[in-house]
Parts: C-alpha cells; structure tokens; sequence
C-alpha cells in the first residue's frame, strides 16, 4: 500500500502558488515616439502662424511716409515768400482737397501774384502716395515729351522747365510724396481779332528757378509737421 510520505527528515515542498483576482502591476510605459512628433508639429505651425501674422501685419502698414500728411488745410499751409519777391504780393484764387482717400491725398491751391489782372498766375499740387510707389513713374511724366533740367539737392528727384518769360514749372519726389509748382503769365483772347494778348506786366524770369525751390523746400518741412 501505498502510504504518504513522512513530514520528518521527509523533501521539503515549494509553498504552492497563490491565485489572485488582482493581476501584478505593469511596468511603466514610455511615451510613444509619434507624440514627440505630433507636439513638434502642433508647436511648428503655432510658430509659423505667428510669423504669417506678424508679416502681414507689416504688409497692411503701408509704405513709410516719411513724416507727410494729408492736409485739409494745405492752402493755408503755403506761403511762397520767395516768389513774392520777384512776382508781388501772392493771393488765392481757389483751393481745396481733389481726392481723399485711404490710398492717396491730393490737393491743390491756385494763386495771383501782383495785381489780379496783370500778375502772373501760379499753382501748387501735392499728392501723397499711402500704398503704391510713385518713383517709377516720375522721370517719365516729368519729361513727357520735354526736356527738363534736373536739379540737385531737392527731395529724391527733381524736374525743372522754362519757357522765356511765360512760365516755369518745378516738379518734385519725396518717397512717397510729389509737388508740383507752375507760374505762367496770363493772357486775354480778343475775340474782335481772334488772337490772345499778354496782359501779364513783363517781370523777366530768369533765374525764377531759385525762389522757386526755396518755396517748395519751405512747403515740404511744413507739411511734416
């Protein structure tokens, strides 16, 4: 017969394994390799919207203008101190803001110098380019046919034309800025004859280019003030 074996001087048995409901804990896991990627790519596009944002930013600005202004009040901002000298006491014929507009200012002034009837007549245009980039265009409307004299150490570009002593006209860049300045003489038709006369007193113009230019040099600082 087979008998169970003896506990004393007997093998010892392993303890026999205990089942649980409660399975052992799982060793930590490590961060997937892709989530590494996903954030990098999150955090990439973040930065590149920024820079998007910023540069468009930029873009909206506009050009620099260089401390010009539109002037509602530009009549009364011109004072041609240097051609009353030559020409007589200036006065305003008509006057007023042509174009207002979120990407371009324009105005003109018309003037009298001397007596209303006999003094030469004169006009000033200012244009203030907000968006595009007036430089390209400028030498070729300046010339437009003519041959002007350039003339240095005024704004970017400059333009000056003569006829005798009928007339004179300066033109001018600045960035973003144009001016021009005209005097000519005035005439009167007769109709009886079918002719014009001179009815402007005879003032000679040469060198009319010097006060010409100190008055668009004045005009231009009080513009950027």
């Amino acid at each position: 017969m087979i008998s169970e074996p003896e506990l004393a001087g007997g093998v010892e048995f392993d303890a026999p394994e205990v089942l649980t409901d409660t399975p052992p804990p799982r060793p930590p896991r490590s961060r997937r390799p892709w989530s590494w990627a996903l954030g990098g790519a999150v955090l990439a596009s973040a930065v590149w919207g920024g820079g998007l944002y910023a540069y468009q930013q930029r873009q909206d600005a506009g050009p620099d203008l260089g401390g010009y202004r539109d002037a509602a009040d530009f009549c009364r901002t011109i004072e041609l101190k240097a051609l009353e000298g030559v020409l007589g006491k200036a006065g305003q014929d008509g006057s007023g803001p042509a174009i207002e507009d979120p990407a371009l200012f324009q105005a003109g002034c018309s003037l009298t110098f001397g007596p209303p009837q006999e003094g030469y007549s004169a006009s000033v245009t200012y244009t203030l380019h907000k968006k595009a980039d007036p430089g390209p265009e400028f030498a070729p409307k300046a010339e437009n046919g003519r041959s002007p004299q350039p003339v240095d150490g005024l704004g970017e570009q400059a333009f000056f034309d003569q006829s005798g002593n009928d007339g004179a006209q300066l033109v001018v860049l600045d960035g973003q800025a144009e001016f021009e300045l005209s005097v000519w003489s005035q005439y009167d038709y007769d109709s009886a004859k079918g002719e014009a006369t001179r009815s402007t007193r005879a003032i000679d113009l040469s060198g009319i280019d010097v006060p010409m230019t100190q008055d668009l040099l004045a005009l231009m600082a009080a513009l950027k003030k």
